[in-house]
Order: structure tokens, then sequence, then C-alpha cells
């Protein structure tokens, strides 16, 4: 945010800077190095005031074309294009891993990656979700010793916290790794079905207490 104040303590020649075509600065102390510059006597011919405006104009759309284009890069270009390549949808991948954990979210993100021919980045998504798994068993732990110590209050249940930290970390690779602006077709949900039937067994068997149930003792009530 552009403090008035401190522009207005600076010389008129580092006022100047502001005005110049190729400058760095926001429109917003653009236009206000003008006003001060005016104020303090300094008199524009109507072609410098035009090119100051300009400028401005030139900034505001640079900084709406900035802004649009890194919600393109976050929008989800899913398509019912015949000739689009079939991945497993990102909505799908976030809720899995949101309420199963990681692991199936990862596999899934995994293989589109490697649909995608993007091994290296298969490979890390693959061991980011399993690596998770004892992170959030951790984390888990933690914030439930603190809060019994009455240390702080944590409001919202600490799984519910954790596994969306995990989500938002696999759509993170998702945006990072697949190619920008992609158009894709939804892959059959056959094998995601499967995949979740396997991890809903693991979680109710638990073993060893690897897995949270936060999520599904929740839908169960």
């Amino acid at each position: 945010m552009v403090n008035r104040s401190v522009l207005r303590k600076l010389p008129d020649f580092e006022l100047e800077k502001y005005l110049k075509e190729d400058n760095r600065f926001v429109p917003e102390a653009v236009q206000m190095a003008f006003d001060i510059l005016k104020e303090r006597g300094r008199i524009f011919t109507e072609q410098e005031e035009m090119a100051v405006q300009q400028i401005i104009r030139n900034k505001i759309e640079a900084e709406e074309a900035k802004l649009a284009e890194e919600k393109e890069l976050w929008r989800d270009h899913i398509t019912e294009d015949p000739n689009a390549i079939k991945l497993f949808p990102r909505t799908l991948i976030l809720i899995i891993s949101l309420i199963l954990g990681t692991i199936p979210g990862a596999i899934l993100l995994g293989l589109n990656f490697i649909k995608l021919k993007k091994y290296v980045p298969a490979a890390l998504t693959f061991i980011f979700g399993f690596v998770f798994l004892p992170i959030h068993n951790f984390l888990v732990l933690m914030t439930h010793t603190v809060r019994s110590k009455n240390i702080f209050s944590i409001k919202q249940n600490p799984e519910f916290i954790i596994a969306g930290l995990g989500s938002l970390i696999l759509l993170g690779f998702w945006v990072l790794f697949t190619p920008k602006k992609l158009p894709y077709r939804a892959a059959s949900y056959i094998f995601p079905i499967l995949i979740c039937t396997v991890m809903v067994i693991l979680i109710t068997i638990n073993y060893q207490g690897l897995f949270s149930s936060y999520f599904l003792v929740s839908l169960a009530k």
C-alpha cells in the first residue's frame, strides 16, 4: 500500500522518476507523485498530463492482466473435448486427499504425471503422499498435546486442518507440474473407487494406529 506521507517527503527530482514511462512503481504511487508535484506548483502541459495518465492506465491494465493470468493458472481446465487427454480430475483428488489422506490422492496425481510423461514430478508426488502420513500423525499428536496443556486453543479439529494442508500441497504440485492451461477429460472413476475402497479398509483396520479415522467417523455420525 502506498503511503502518501512518505512520498510527500521526497524532493521533486525523486517524484519526477515516478512519471517516467519505464518506472517500476505501482499506478497508485504514480498518481500520488503526479498530484503532489501539481500541489507544489509544477505545471504540466496537456500533453504531459495525457502521457502520465496513459502510464497509469498501462500499469493498471498490466496488473489486471497479471491477476487474470494467475487466476487462469489455478483454474481447473476440465473439458468435454474428445481429443483432450484423460486425467483423474483435480477436484476428485483433493476431496479424496482430504477425506482419506494424501496417499490415495498422491497416487492418482502421480499417475496423471506419468501419463503426461513427467516422471520426476510423479516420483516426488508419490514420495510426498507416503511421507506426509507420519508427518500428519505427528502434527495431530502434537496439536492434541498442546491443547491438553491449554497452551492455546485450536477451535477446529486438528485432523481437518492438517488433512487440508496435505490437500493444498497436492494442489500446489498439480499447478506447478501440470502444463499450464492444459485441457483434459475426466478419466474413469473405477480406479479411484478401487483405491478409496482399499484405503477405507486400511483405515478401518488401522494397523498400529497408522491412519486417522476422523473423517470416516464424522461421516458415519
